[in-house]
């Protein structure tokens, strides 16, 4: 089974979105391992944007992360990460397929409602950013058999 990061950004916390996206994530089978509503402060989101710090965009990307709460999540599954970055579709929501949530839901680059680990290496690094181990769970879903689990 894959793990990878899943934050539920201002936008989509303002939007009242949270439900429907938490919603897409499950009902495509994979499991939430790890959940919290938190606010994002400066030095964490300076953290977790590390790989971005001498891009322009930088400061746009630490204001607006830490502008309002956010939904952290741990998702797991067959090709987690894989299955995550399809269903959010491209980073500009003007770009994305419809029936991804950036293309759905998304309004700007900025704006675009979640962020997901791009790969095994970044998911691992992000995730114990938000979660310590004992926050993530390890439990067995009913219909976990269906998925590939």
């Amino acid at each position: 089974m894959e793990r990878t990061l899943v934050l539920l950004k201002p936008d989509a916390v303002q939007r009242r979105l949270m439900g429907r996206i938490i919603s897409r994530i499950e009902e495509k089978g994979l499991k939430v391992v790890a959940m919290k509503m938190m606010r994002i402060t400066r030095e964490l989101a300076e953290r977790h944007y590390a790989e971005h710090r001498e891009k322009p965009f930088f400061g746009t990307l630490v204001e607006f992360i830490t502008s309002g709460p956010i939904v952290a999540l741990v998702v797991e599954g067959p090709r987690a990460i894989e299955v995550m970055r399809t269903m959010m579709g491209k980073t500009n929501p003007l770009e994305a397929a419809p029936g991804t949530i950036r293309g759905d839901y998304g309004l700007s680059i900025t704006m675009n409602l979640i962020h997901g680990s791009d790969s095994q290496k970044t998911a691992a690094r992000e995730i114990p950013i938000f979660f310590a181990p004992e926050e993530i769970l390890d439990y067995d879903i009913t219909d976990q058999r269906w998925f590939g689990g």
